[in-house]
């Protein structure tokens, strides 16, 4: 493997990412949610920035990129939809590749959350990197596309392999655990739940989960279908637990 992820917690319950690629040298900071945190954490690995990864127009997702360009001269690259907040140097859509270094991440179309959405996955390592459309335990709230659109968007992250390793980027998983028991009594469910609850507990991240993980036990990845999503979606929207 040739990638090394480092993650950091910001803001109220976002994570933040940088990614570098070992025999390059090359780093990339995956979103932008706090810019002095992204600028304290490459200093204090020691590195310089290359290039910003944006998953989507969010201003807890795209909000550092400008302070964070002047501090460092990266190239901004992510889909249109940043525009509506900040300047791109590359647009990018499902099916581009962006090369970091000697390693390369493929753009996988992950609408939804909101219309131009994407994720970012690495197959030399199986990594992605899949900002606010699938969480551990749950997936983003449909803010602009349809229910659909999001099942379709999870349904290639579903299809990556089991031991992909999923960075998404908020701490949302004892929330979405209780959501999650109140719709499935699987036991595979139910020990995991235990598990993350005695995590949180003890101040230590749920993220990275894992493609083959979620598939086992994220309601959201198990519904069988984009009405049975909406549905779950819906309950969820409302869920008071």
């Amino acid at each position: 493997m040739s990638l090394t992820v480092r993650q950091f917690p910001c803001l109220a319950d976002n994570y933040g990412f940088l990614v570098r690629d070992e025999t390059s040298g090359a780093v990339a900071c995956v979103d932008t949610p706090d810019a002095d945190a992204v600028l304290a954490q490459l200093r204090a690995a020691g590195w310089g920035l290359d290039m910003i990864l944006n998953t989507h127009w969010h201003p807890d997702h795209a909000g550092g990129n400008a302070a964070i360009k002047a501090a460092t001269g990266a190239t901004i690259v992510g889909p249109a939809e940043v525009t509506r907040i900040a300047p791109l140097d590359r647009m990018v859509a499902g099916g581009d590749v962006v090369d970091l270094g000697d390693s390369r991440f493929e753009v996988i179309d992950t609408g939804g959350h909101t219309l131009g959405h994407i994720a970012y996955f690495a197959p030399a390592d199986h990594l992605a990197f899949v900002g606010d459309t699938l969480f551990a335990l749950g997936c983003g709230r449909l803010f602009e596309g349809t229910a659909a659109q999001m099942w379709a968007s999870l349904t290639r992250l579903a299809a990556l392999p089991d031991d992909t390793r999923v960075y998404c980027a908020h701490e949302y998983t004892a929330a979405n655990a209780r959501f999650a028991l109140s719709v499935d009594k699987d036991p595979e469910l139910a020990a995991r739940t235990e598990a993350v609850f005695a995590a949180r507990a003890r101040g230590e991240p749920t993220v990275p989960t894992s493609i083959g993980l979620e598939k086992a036990t994220n309601p959201f990845l198990r519904a069988g279908g984009a009405d049975g999503f909406a549905a779950l979606r819906r309950a969820k929207d409302s869920f008071k637990g």
